[in-house]
């Protein structure tokens, strides 16, 4: 089998149709509920949705010509769904796995390896991103700097926000991290963050990066693995007045019962299902418990779910596909396919502060196409996707499956879009 992702560097042409004019009728397509549909999209929204060869030009403006211009995409075989998004990566460290131990990683490479893994989890689907970044100590602000010369090159593509990360904010040994962490939402970092485990003051920390999230207007996303319950308590205590503005991930260390703690206070969780754990935390992934999606569900915890390490040294072989964070939800038994890609699309948008969207007239046209007949299967098997982001096809991966002839067993030969 094999993958090709195209993005929208890439010139139009009948079989790739990502460049369009201002109108895209997206024909054919299976909805999660198995209705069969035409979507049509106007500039950056759902103009219409109706039965599959209902949807003509679009209407005319009082004054204005009739739109006609753009393109029909058949979507027989897709689900069509709404656009995932990744709360939590660290495109910072990521593919750093294979690099030497001590690698010369200048400016220009961080932003390629920032931006191929932003391109990567938009091939995936996820057309809303948000990627923690270390400041201070020896980075200072170059790795942020690079994000966000990341961001403004994505623009159009995907939607990229930056957590500024700084280790220490207590005491004379955090005065660099408390001044960084200043100039950093000062330079663009949409969100302040941290770990406060880390700091030798963890109630300080959360303090200072409050005073700081308060003067940029800014949400706070926080590392904690809450293996302590008296110390997640004076957390989610200190963090109270910032809520709903507020995201902790990803609690692989939560103690049995701790659940309600977190429900009670009204805090979101951003879990990481791969292995647990990720870049922002020190040591060894310490992986997820299977009760723990299951405690954190049946407590009613805002419950999202992120990729995390995308092939650095906190997870190797770590994958940045929103689907397959779904399905390991799932997997379990936790959380039914329909819970677990609401965690990394409905829950995944509202974490990062973003508008709602359901493949309905009047929403956002953030849509991903994958190849499928249900939910089950794409969460399975769907190689094949279509993102869609402000309205147009930013990428389109095609996968072909094919076998070869097998006389004892006498296989045809199969060419397989899935």
């Amino acid at each position: 089998m094999s993958e090709r992702s195209e993005g929208g560097a890439q010139p139009p042409s009948a079989a790739n149709p990502l460049g369009h004019g201002p109108v895209l009728l997206l024909a054919g397509a299976r909805l999660a509920d198995g209705r069969v549909v035409d979507v049509r999209i106007s500039g950056d929204r759902i103009q219409a949705v109706g039965t599959v060869g209902s949807l003509g030009p679009l209407p005319a403006m009082p004054g204005q010509p009739t739109v006609t211009t753009g393109a029909r995409i058949d979507l027989s075989g897709y689900l069509l769904l709404p656009a995932p998004a990744e709360p939590h990566g660290h495109y910072d460290s990521a593919f750093s796995s294979a690099l030497p131990a001590a690698p010369a990683d200048g400016p220009a490479e961080l932003v390629r390896r920032v931006t191929e893994a932003a391109l990567t989890s938009l091939g995936y689907g996820a057309t809303a991103q948000r990627t923690h970044v270390r400041i201070g100590d020896v980075h200072g602000l170059g790795r942020l700097e690079a994000v966000l010369t990341a961001r403004q090159a994505l623009r159009g593509l995907a939607e990229l926000q930056a957590v500024a990360m700084p280790r220490l904010l207590t005491g004379l040994a955090g005065a660099d991290g408390r001044a960084q962490l200043r100039d950093a939402l000062k330079l663009g970092a949409d969100v302040a963050g941290g770990c406060p485990d880390l700091d030798p003051d963890p109630a300080g920390y959360v303090q200072v990066l409050l005073a700081a999230a308060a003067d940029a207007d800014c949400p706070v996303d926080l590392h904690t693995n809450a293996a302590d319950q008296a110390q997640l308590a004076r957390l989610v205590a200190a963090l109270a007045p910032h809520r709903p503005r507020v995201t902790l991930g990803p609690c692989s260390a939560l103690p049995p019962g701790a659940a309600g703690l977190l429900a009670g206070a009204g805090m979101r969780v951003a879990c990481l299902p791969q292995n647990g754990g990720c870049t922002g935390l020190e040591g060894a992934p310490i992986g997820l418990r299977p009760s723990l999606v299951r405690e954190l569900a049946q407590a009613r915890v805002n419950l999202t779910a992120g990729g995390g390490g995308l092939r650095d040294a906190s997870n190797p072989v770590g994958r940045a596909d929103p689907l397959d964070t779904a399905r390991l939800l799932a997997a379990t038994g936790a959380l039914s396919p329909a819970s677990a890609y609401e965690a990394v699309s409905a829950r995944a948008r509202s974490a990062l502060g973003l508008a709602p969207v359901r493949v309905d007239a009047g929403f956002p046209a953030e849509l991903l196409a994958v190849r499928g007949d249900s939910l089950d299967g794409a969460l399975t098997g769907g190689h094949s996707r279509l993102v869609v982001h402000c309205g147009r096809v930013v990428s389109r991966t095609s996968a072909v499956r094919e076998f070869a002839d097998t006389v004892a067993l006498a296989l045809p030969r199969q060419n397989h879009q899935g």
